[in-house]
């Protein structure tokens, strides 16, 4: 069983926001899949299966720095050790529109990651896809 994680914020406020893309990543994943959502953990969820891997996508409903709590109940309650936790999230330094794939590492000050690593992957060692916002020339990305 593999958890695929989009991070976001909820809201109608920040729908379509470059800071959402792994939001918008994981509802593809469940459209593609023909998937439905459901609630639970705080967050909503789809089971899919990719190819012969059954897989949960995740979309925690805490805002971002409290994401962990989500990903964390879900990951406990379908017994998912972290090295199949796989994070798809914005990254301010990459620049927009490339993907970075990671294994392990540091959170680089991204609070979604941060909170994950406070509930679920203390040492970080959970596959990433770093989706690139590049940083705005004015304003906050939330």
């Amino acid at each position: 069983m593999k958890l695929i994680v989009g991070l976001g914020n909820p809201g109608r406020s920040y729908a379509g926001n470059r800071h959402n893309v792994g939001f918008m990543v994981v509802d593809e994943l469940a459209r593609r899949a023909s998937a439905s959502w459901s609630s639970k953990f705080k967050g909503e969820y789809a089971r899919v299966d990719l190819g012969r891997v059954p897989a949960i996508l995740l979309k925690p409903q805490t805002f971002m720095n409290l994401s962990g709590e989500s990903v964390g109940a879900a990951a406990q309650f379908y017994q998912v050790e972290s090295e199949d936790i796989f994070v798809i999230h914005d990254e301010l330094d990459v620049p927009y529109g490339e993907l970075r794939a990671k294994l392990g590492g540091g959170h680089a000050g991204h609070n979604g990651l941060r909170s994950i690593f406070q509930h679920v992957a203390p040492k970080g060692d959970f596959p990433r896809l770093r989706f690139g916002i590049g940083r705005p020339k004015h304003g906050d990305v939330s």
